[in-house]
């Protein structure tokens, strides 16, 4: 199946839209443009944007002796949030890699700012297409990343050649449901167009990829029920878009809040899950 939008689009829809994301998102104090999780012991909203991370650590403290260094690394980064905290609680290298260079300017500030800049790098590029001469990764995470990118076996491929024998591949992203509802197709439709998504498999097609380049499946933990849907700002924001969303000049501008509405109907439902999902790199190199 081709992509929907290539390279050049989804860099351009970061580069557009990463500013604002940090700027208006709960969590761009800690650098998360990603969501919330209050699963079960998580009290604060620090903590829930931080489960993730705190998972990651939790499985990369198991891939060595305590205090030995581990070289983690970041398939889609964002502005470094992620491993800035990583940096601070492991001690590791990280190095993170995203297709926007506003990304990637906003995340070498938020590293130097936060005291890891000599451990952890961001760098330009595309983790369907790893530059060459990047150092073998004992864990390797994409954080709503994987969904962007034009080719899952792409994904998995780079991420084989990357991820050393006997190290871990974490996804945490967005799969379709089951579902004979009828209406899943249009909303899924418009969380697709408005965040620009090529990859929105089954969680069962993501352990298949996975295997066919030599991953095994270790673990999912379905996070959805622990998400933040239908607040207060989400049912405001879900009525501007019935009222403004079907006019042509609006769908433009407010692409990514059409799509972000659509995906909270399709998690409320059941349409869509989130996922956290861990891999592990076959022994045989």
């Amino acid at each position: 199946m081709m992509p929907r939008f290539d390279v050049g689009e989804v860099r351009h829809y970061y580069d557009r839209q990463s500013a604002g994301f940090v700027a208006y998102g709960q969590g761009g104090r800690l650098g998360a443009i990603h969501r919330a999780v209050w699963a079960p012991g998580v009290t604060t909203r620090e903590q829930a944007f931080l489960y993730v991370e705190n998972r990651i650590a939790t499985a990369a403290r198991t891939l060595a002796p305590e205090g030995s260094s581990l070289h983690l690394v970041d398939l889609g980064c964002g502005v470094g949030g992620s491993l800035a905290y990583l940096a601070q609680a492991l001690p590791m290298r990280g190095t993170g890699i995203t297709l926007s260079p506003v990304q990637a300017r906003m995340a070498t500030t938020r590293l130097r700012e936060q005291g890891v800049s000599d451990r952890v790098t961001c760098i330009e590029g595309d983790y369907t297409n790893l530059p060459a001469g990047l150092a073998a990764a004992d864990l390797a995470f994409a954080i709503e990343s994987f969904v962007h990118g034009p080719s899952p076996e792409r994904f998995f491929s780079e991420s084989a050649r990357l991820v050393r024998p006997g190290g871990l591949l974490v996804v945490v992203d967005d799969f379709r449901r089951a579902t004979s509802d009828s209406r899943a197709v249009r909303a899924v439709e418009q969380f697709q167009q408005g965040w620009h998504i090529n990859s929105l498999l089954s969680a069962e097609d993501l352990c298949g990829q996975a295997a066919s380049a030599g991953f095994s499946h270790e673990s999912t933990t379905d996070c959805t029920p622990w998400l933040e849907l239908q607040r207060p700002r989400d049912r405001a924001i879900a009525a501007l878009v019935a009222v403004t969303g079907w006019l042509p000049l609006a769908r433009t501008r407010i692409a990514h809040v059409v799509g972000g509405s659509a995906l909270q109907t399709c998690l409320a439902r059941g349409w869509i899950g989130y996922d956290l999902a861990i891999f592990r790199r076959s022994q045989r190199p």
